[in-house]
């Protein structure tokens, strides 16, 4: 008898092992099927189709994030001029184009040119590449195309390394008109030729 039970003891803890299996396995089954239900409906589901608005929209918001992780180099170069004005006065047409601007590094480390560029074609700056040492002066050279007659007014914009702030000279004068050449005087009438 104590056989008897003890093998009923067994079976029935066998059968609550099996069940527990068996729950565990449907439980499993059923997660699969409901995982499976989801991919469905997401294959059918449609996908979204952007505006050009939308598009719009995420290239400025890509833009401002580009920008906002570009570092912005910032030393303690300091460009101080000795004049942010490029004054060439009235000159003659056609007149000596060049202008030299002087200016001292005062910071406390090398100063860098990075770019110089002139508001249109006809004023064309040039600069020394290398780096300034503080205490250190240096020279930007300016051409204005001078066969331009009329009023200059004009402007330098210089990117360094100081940061973002740019440094603007202004270039103004006046430009005469080319002189008149006094041409041939016309013959006058003469008792020798006849006339």
């Amino acid at each position: 008898m104590k056989q008897i039970l003890f093998l009923l003891l067994v079976f029935v803890a066998f059968n609550v092992n099996a069940q527990k299996e068996v729950k565990k396995d449907v439980k499993q089954v059923q997660e699969v099927k409901q995982v499976q239900e989801v991919k469905k409906v997401m294959d059918k589901a449609p996908i979204p189709v952007k505006t050009d608005g939308d598009l719009k929209k995420e290239a400025a918001m890509q833009q401002v994030q580009a920008v906002a992780e570009v570092a912005v180099e910032r030393t303690n170069a300091k460009m101080t001029f000795e004049s942010l004005t490029v004054d060439y006065g009235t000159i003659e047409n056609g007149a000596e184009p060049l202008r030299v601007v002087k200016f001292t590094n005062t910071g406390t480390e090398p100063l860098l040119i990075k770019n110089a560029r002139g508001s249109c074609g006809c004023t064309v700056p040039t600069w020394d590449k290398n780096p300034i040492a503080p205490g250190q002066s240096s020279t930007l050279e300016i051409r204005y195309d001078t066969k331009r007659t009329g009023a200059i007014n004009k402007s330098v914009t210089i990117t360094t390394n100081e940061g973002p702030d740019n440094h603007v000279l202004q270039v103004i004068g006046t430009v005469l008109a080319p002189k008149e050449e006094k041409a041939v005087p016309a013959a006058e009438p003469s008792i020798i030729k006849g006339n």
